[in-house]
């Protein structure tokens, strides 16, 4: 059987190609691997600050990094490959998780738009200046903020610059501004009152979600405490001596039961996501 030496070769390969190119993985080598032993003491801090900012930015690789170390402990590149498997993974639920959050920020500050409006309608100005007003403030608009402002202030269609910039993902609401905005143009009703109810529809729907996620984040909470437990019956299994990696990874019992359990261990929390998903919505 090939001795660590081997392992470690191979996880440090394969970190320097996934993470670097090809141009500047040489230099970092040498940089961080000054001898040809260990790298020295005095190397892992400058070590640490190139990887850090590296990491930060893109946290998916720790699953790589994972890998490479369970790779070395266990004597076996399974692990390695399946950390360079989940990367992919766990980058794409990361990068959902990111965008949400974005879609929140942008719905509470479409829910501010329309009530810094109103107040500025309330107290004297005309609706242009009002909504040039309220966009800057709050930012709402985006990148979609020019369009909409230079149709309200030269007289141009602003109800579907409005429509047009409801396409983002989380300005639903900013239809619902362009339906207020024609309505108060067409039909003369007041422009105040119409953004005065669409903004307590918009912050009821989103205090509904909050509630249903704040009421979900149990199950959610169970679920991933479950799925974490054959980690922690590893880690007893290596503290009491058992030596659980060996068996996992170097013999077809405990490798059919390796790869069963991932193929349980993935299938039950896809369906525990797909149950969050369907209750609190995309």
């Amino acid at each position: 059987m090939p001795d660590r030496s081997v392992y470690a070769a191979v996880c440090a390969g394969a970190a320097a190609w996934l993470l670097l190119d090809r141009g500047r993985a040489r230099k970092r080598a040498g940089l961080l691997f000054a001898g040809p032993g260990a790298p020295s003491a005095a190397a892992w801090p400058g070590a640490w600050r190139r990887w850090w900012p590296v990491l930060r930015a893109r946290p998916e690789w720790l699953c790589l990094l994972l890998g490479a170390t369970l790779a070395l402990a266990g004597e076996s590149p399974i692990p390695l490959l399946a950390g360079a498997a989940a990367v992919p993974l766990v980058g794409r639920r990361l990068r959902a998780r990111a965008r949400a959050r974005m879609r929140d920020r942008r719905a509470d500050a479409v829910v501010a738009l329309c009530g810094a409006i109103a107040g500025e309608l309330r107290a004297g100005a005309q609706p242009a200046a009002a909504l040039r007003w309220a966009a800057r403030a709050t930012e709402a608009l985006g990148p979609d903020e020019a369009a909409v402002l230079a149709a309200a202030r030269f007289g141009g269609d602003v109800p579907e610059t409005l429509r047009q910039a409801a396409r983002r993902e989380g300005a639903d609401g900013l239809a619902g501004l362009a339906a207020c905005w024609q309505v108060a143009v067409d039909g003369g009703a007041g422009l105040a009152g119409g953004l005065d109810r669409l903004e307590a529809a918009l912050r009821e729907h989103r205090d509904q979600r909050e509630r249903l996620r704040a009421q979900l984040a149990g199950a959610w909470a169970t679920a991933t405490l479950l799925a974490l437990l054959p980690v922690a019956g590893l880690a007893m299994g290596c503290a009491l001596g058992a030596d659980p990696l060996r068996v996992l990874l170097h013999t077809p019992a405990g490798l059919g039961c390796l790869v069963v359990g991932g193929l349980l261990e993935a299938a039950g929390l896809y369906w525990a996501a797909r149950l969050v998903r369907g209750a609190v919505g995309p």
